[in-house]
């Protein structure tokens, strides 16, 4: 197999690995071939988070710290960067790192298998916010933990070993020492089996040498196939090196998400345009998930029940597809619904890549709406995604724009409901009109997440809820409600 030797950072020290196929993922390579066997495999999906670690990265002059689903991240996307597992925590004396040490004094630990996954969640939330000066808030750290499941029902005094680790004398990384070893070993990829090109023109002629090579985004999805699915790929393109794609780039009129761009850090510039996306946000997958995977990847990959194309849908969002041709940087646009032509397919050439995600900025008038129904309420895929955006005038829909995923075999925009809508007042009756519309257009499928039924009535019901909503209603639904006594 020819590839390049993995390197990265651990425990301060360089580790070199050889001949690694890359199609192996990083859970395996830790357990197999460093024995780091704390790393536990649960659920192999990236559902579960037993199997966290954190990865570090150079950001400027700064360290910036993700916990990573290892068992569906691939061994060869750590290249140049630092790596934590479990076993690094401890001081060199013994002494325990301030969220294993909490973990100990609150009773964070039941049956222990899920353990080391949380350690590994709280000790990236320890560097990126405890080690800044940055307070952790019991509902901040609920959040950042979503990702992390305990079957034990451990979760109470996981939360209370959140708070109680600022308490204690603080262990820090050794960030300048860190960086300069990682400047040492950034990666150059631009052969072998694991393609990893640094720059936009160098990943698109990859793309245009390698037509069959299986492009990664993040691999929260094409994890899953190589771990349930039992794929193997001789050729693997990551695009998450190439540095034009990993920004968030703001116009007068819109911002253009590179394809890159991690799902965490483009729901963040979603969110400081539309505050109202913050808990849709923070439901669309767990921390680890977020983390890793990215916002083209989810785009491109088109799966129905993927939740972020039915919100880009209801926002206008184009996607701007590149390609490499003759030496040359050819570029197109189109609707991001335009992109799919049936399950999981696209209207992408061989030699093209989906390199920008433009989203429109929010214009006066606009009232949004982005609902995720799932079973679990954290951590879990949609039975039903539905975002809503309407424009009303004088108390009249003067634009709609309604994305629906979970219904259809591509992620599909709402044109029955919006044309129900445009040009009439805006009142609970029109919303019905709405929710009959969606009925009409879409027939969804009975699946493990939902029947058919259910997904009917919850187009409808959906619409409702809007209406509720944009009308003051409050306690509706279950992110407004808590129990009481509890924090």
């Amino acid at each position: 197999m020819n590839t390049r030797p993995i390197r990265f950072v651990r425990r301060g020290e360089l580790v070199t690995l050889g001949n690694v196929s890359p199609d192996r993922t990083l859970l395996e390579v830790l357990r197999e071939d460093l024995g780091c066997t704390g790393t536990k495999e649960g659920c192999g999906e990236g559902d579960c988070g037993a199997c966290t670690v954190v990865l570090g990265e150079a950001e400027g002059d700064r360290v910036s710290y993700k916990a990573v689903n290892s068992c569906i991240r691939l061994a060869h996307s750590v290249d140049g960067l630092a790596v934590w597992t479990v076993e690094d925590l401890a001081q060199d004396d013994g002494s325990l790192h301030p969220v294993q040490q909490s973990m100990v004094d609150c009773h964070g630990s039941q049956c222990g298998f899920c353990t080391p996954g949380f350690v590994m969640s709280l000790f990236g939330m320890y560097n990126n916010k405890v080690c800044r000066g940055q307070a952790v808030g019991r509902e901040e750290a609920r959040r950042d933990l979503s990702g992390n499941l305990c079957r034990c029902t451990g979760y109470r005094p996981i939360l209370d070993a959140a708070e109680q680790m600022l308490q204690l004398p603080p262990v820090r990384v050794h960030e300048a020492a860190l960086l300069a070893q990682l400047r040492e070993i950034a990666p150059q990829h631009a052969d072998g089996g694991y393609l990893a090109p640094a720059t936009l023109p160098a990943l698109l002629q990859a793309r245009a040498d390698h037509p069959g090579a299986q492009v990664v985004a993040g691999t929260t999805d094409v994890g899953l196939w190589i771990t349930k699915m039992h794929r193997q790929y001789d050729t693997v393109l990551d695009v998450t090196r190439a540095a034009e794609l990993r920004r968030v780039e703001r116009y007068p009129h819109h911002i253009a998400i590179g394809a890159a761009v991690t799902l965490h850090e483009a729901f963040d510039a979603l969110v400081a345009d539309r505050p109202q996306l913050a808990t849709f946000a923070q439901r669309f997958a767990g921390l680890p998930v977020r983390n890793s995977g990215t916002l083209g990847g989810n785009v491109a990959n088109g799966s129905p029940i993927g939740d972020s194309m039915p919100l880009l849908i209801s926002l206008g969002a184009s996607v701007v597809l590149m390609s490499m041709r003759r030496g040359t940087m050819r570029h197109r646009e189109l609707p991001l619904e335009q992109l799919y032509t049936g399950y999981r397919q696209n209207v992408m050439a061989p030699d093209e890549l989906l390199a920008w995600i433009k989203v429109p900025l929010p214009t006066t008038g606009e009232f949004l709406r982005a609902y995720k129904i799932s079973k679990r309420y954290d951590d879990d895929i949609s039975a039903v995604c539905l975002a809503v955006r309407l424009h009303l005038q004088d108390g009249v829909v003067s634009q709609a724009s309604i994305g629906a995923g979970g219904v259809a075999a591509t992620p599909v925009r709402a044109t029955q409901a919006e044309a129900a809508l445009v040009g009439q007042p805006w009142t609970e009756a029109a919303a019905r009109a709405a929710g009959a519309a969606l009925q009409a257009q879409f027939q969804p499928i009975s699946d493990m997440r939902a029947s058919a039924a259910y997904r009917r009535q919850l187009l409808a019901n959906l619409m409702q809820r809007l209406w509720l909503e944009s009308q003051g209603a409050t306690r509706i639904n279950l992110e407004s409600f808590a129990l009481e006594g509890t924090q």
